[in-house]
């Protein structure tokens, strides 16, 4: 006998006895049998992930698993620290000298602004303190000068003939 084929996509099926057979057709499993079987019994891969999430959950919440695990903490920590140590100054570093170039290029960018003329966020604040540190610049010079003209005055006094 050969094997059969149906028209269209479908399985083939064939009429001669398969590996796993009884000579004689003795009514044991075959090959395919078991594989369908078995497949139809096997889950799908949602139940896989939920099983195995699962377990692994259980598993890594148990006592048990802490202690065997800080043990492998413990043995492994002369290469962990002094490699976390560096990965921190690292990033850290790495951090802080984007951070500050950060600033110092929205720095430079105000004070073009404000050279320019355009006005930046704060300038009013910055114009308002420079014209009281002129201000002030100019009350200490007056004070100066008429704390010059009385120290003469006094010298005069002093001494008339000089």
């Amino acid at each position: 006998m050969s094997d059969l084929r149906q028209p269209g996509p479908g399985p083939v099926t064939r009429s001669t006895p398969t590996r796993g057979t009884t000579p004689g057709g003795g009514g044991g499993p075959t090959g395919s049998t078991f594989l369908r079987r078995l497949h139809s019994h096997a889950p799908n891969s949602a139940q896989l992930v939920g099983f195995l999430t699962l377990h692994h959950l259980r598993h890594h919440s148990s006592p048990t698993h802490w202690s065997h695990s800080h043990r492998h903490v413990l043995l492994s920590s002369p290469i962990w620290v002094p490699t976390g140590t560096v990965l921190f100054m690292a990033i850290a570093g790495s951090l802080s000298v984007f951070s500050l170039g950060v600033a110092c290029l929205a720095g430079l960018s105000w004070v073009y602004k404000y050279v320019r003329g355009w006005h930046p966020p704060g300038s009013d604040r910055v114009d308002y303190a420079r014209s009281r540190i002129a201000n002030t610049a100019n009350h200490v010079k007056d004070c100066a000068k008429e704390y010059s003209g009385y120290l003469q005055n006094k010298v005069k006094d002093a001494a008339p003939g000089a």
